[in-house]
């Protein structure tokens, strides 16, 4: 198997890593309680979904 007769310098090694990078997470508001919550799923909050609930509140124990 043929081997790289040079090595690859910085510069040409960052430009390909340019791209290997995480992206932020898409999140909304609810509008039920306005908390921060991924699209599409189901509020950990408020537990609601579309106007529904779906999921039983957690209750805070005191």
């Amino acid at each position: 198997m043929p081997n790289p007769k040079r090595r690859h310098s910085k510069q040409r090694t960052a430009k390909r890593r340019s791209h290997d990078f995480l992206t932020p997470v898409n999140s909304g508001a609810c509008p039920n309680c306005g908390e921060r919550k991924l699209s599409h799923r189901a509020c950990p909050k408020c537990g609601e979904y579309k106007g529904r609930a779906v999921l039983a509140k957690a209750e805070t124990a005191s």
